[in-house]
């Protein structure tokens, strides 16, 4: 008896393993096939749709990686690119994914610096590519845009320029970012200290909901609107579109890129009066800077530069006059100054050649391609001179990671932490990212240069944001409590989630599990729902 009792425990094991398996290999073509079936007769799907069989596929695929560490023969690839052509096309994914119980990644320009919005290691996964909803729509009266969430930034500068003279928008400085994560997470740029970040100019929103819904805001209400302003949009259904603010710019504006090695200046008195000065100075003027490794021009040893970019809002006779009350030991001098166009702004601060076209922000192809890694932190208090020397130090034995502080202040200190589920606003000082990028093939090289960027991370524990050290969602980094089944629980999820929304988070967790019940938009540091849903 106990023998037949085992045999028949076997068999159904092994015949549940095969329904698994069977089950497993039929989806992604009963999915297809529920796309086609669904196809909306006014806009056909089927030209949407790539699978690896398909000889574009590829080049699809790799067309928005941004980050080359995800694109290697051993990365889990999808087994379906959906590029809808209609927000019709957005609908039917949802509904094929729900009844096929397949995992949707949502891309809209690919800067997702962990490979969120295209990757995924519970396979099989399909992606939604929102690169063909790109139109903008400016109204010239209203000082206002509709811009679909698969636009670039460049787009989106261009468009309004195009329409609206002396009108921009603050929004980050790298113009083949796409809408969709960029505003989703928050959004930034160098004119965050003069009209906030691009979510603080957004006023209204389509989404798609998860039963198929397009909804605007006054239909989806304003806390599921007030969570995907900045709350990460992916996590609570498919972004189509945003309506921004547009903002005004003047006719001229001033940049200015100087660099400072240790080798040859007092680079810590400098950063010590930026960083005293620099989230309290006018509001016109951002003040960011890079400290990277390089060969002392002199001595040949490794020596740290320190580059200060600016963005002032003003012509540069004005500019010099800040400079010299408020950062003189920078030193900064008119032939260090460029006045040009807003629009031309955004070229410089993209390191394109001084007498670059404008036209080229309409480019969707990034000036480089490297693997990189990733990580950030808010600063709250003043570091030491002492300790400043000795974070010099560390990054000249580090060699190879790079940081960049941003400063806050001005209208970033004015808006309320609650305001949008972004909360880091008044009493950070800047913002670091930590960046490695690197050309070498590998895994070992890989796991070689992220190790760097952790232990540079590691160090600057004394000197950030602590109870919780926080971090920034669009600097997104899986090294943050991350569970990868795309799955975790909401107990889980307070591990990055209290980094990324301090006490924002569980208003996203109670909208989350109220629009989205049984977590089908999900990645792997998506808002979680709450344990008991419903409640």
């Amino acid at each position: 008896m106990k023998m037949e009792i085992s045999r028949f425990s076997i068999f159904l094991l092994s015949f549940s393993a095969l329904l698994f398996f069977a089950s497993a290999t039929t989806a992604p073509e009963n999915f297809l096939q529920c796309l086609l079936r669904h196809s909306p007769p006014s806009y056909p799907i089927a030209p949407a749709i790539f699978t690896s069989n398909n000889a574009s596929y590829s080049s699809v695929l790799e067309t928005y990686i941004r980050n080359l560490r995800f694109n290697t023969s051993t990365t889990p690839k999808p087994f379906l690119i959906l590029t809808a052509l209609h927000e019709s096309h957005v609908k039917v994914a949802i509904l094929c994914a729900r009844i096929h119980d397949l995992q949707m990644k949502i891309r809209s320009g690919g800067h997702d610096y962990e490979g969120v919005s295209y990757v995924s290691d519970v396979v099989p996964f399909f992606v939604l590519d929102m690169f063909n909803l790109r139109d903008i729509s400016v109204d010239v009266k209203t000082e206002t845009a509709w811009v679909q969430t698969g636009a670039t930034l460049g787009e989106v500068y261009y468009r309004i320029a195009e329409k609206i003279k002396f009108h921009g928008f603050p929004a980050g400085v790298c113009p083949t970012v796409g809408v969709g994560g960029h505003f989703g997470g928050g959004g930034y740029g160098n004119m965050m200290r003069k009209y906030g970040l691009s979510v603080d100019q957004i006023i209204d929103a389509k989404i798609v909901d998860v039963y198929g819904n397009l909804l605007d805001r006054k239909a989806m209400g304003e806390d599921l609107f007030w969570a995907i302003i900045g709350g990460g949009g992916s996590s609570f259904g498919v972004v189509v579109a945003y309506k921004i603010r547009t903002v005004r710019v003047p006719e001229t504006v001033t940049v200015f890129r100087v660099g400072r090695t240790l080798e040859d200046n007092d680079v810590t008195e400098i950063v010590d009066q930026w960083q005293r000065v620099a989230h309290v100075i006018d509001k016109d003027l951002f003040i960011r800077v890079t400290f990277d490794v390089v060969n002392g021009s002199r001595s040949g040893k490794k020596t740290l530069r320190a580059t200060f970019i600016a963005l002032f809002l003003g012509d540069s006779e004005r500019l010099l006059s800040v400079m010299n009350k408020s950062f003189p030991k920078l030193g900064l001098k008119k032939s260090d100054c460029l006045e040009m166009s807003w629009l031309q702004s955004v070229l410089f601060w993209t390191n394109f050649p001084q007498g670059t076209s404008v036209d080229e922000l309409l480019s969707r192809t990034p000036q480089v391609l490297t693997h990189l890694k990733r990580k950030s932190d808010y600063v709250k208090t003043l570091i030491p001179k002492e300790k400043l020397n000795q974070i010099w130090k560390k990054m000249i034995e580090l060699e190879k990671p790079t940081m960049t502080f941003n400063p806050y202040g001005g209208r970033m200190a004015e808006i309320p932490s609650n305001a949008t589920p972004f909360p880091h606003r008044a009493g950070n000082l800047w913002k670091i990212q930590y960046a490695t990028n690197w050309d070498e093939q590998g895994t070992q090289q890989a796991n070689h240069f992220i190790d760097l960027t952790r232990k540079l991370y590691k160090f600057m524990t004394p000197f950030v944001a602590k109870n919780p050290r926080t971090a920034f969602l669009n600097y997104r980094d899986l090294d943050i409590g991350v569970n990868h089944n795309g799955k975790r629980s909401y107990y889980e999820g307070r591990v990055f989630g209290i980094k990324y929304f301090e006490g924002n988070f569980d208003r996203l967790v109670k909208i989350k599990t109220k629009v989205d019940p049984h977590n089908f938009f999900r990645n792997e540091q998506s808002i979680p729902r709450f344990p008991y849903v419903g409640r």
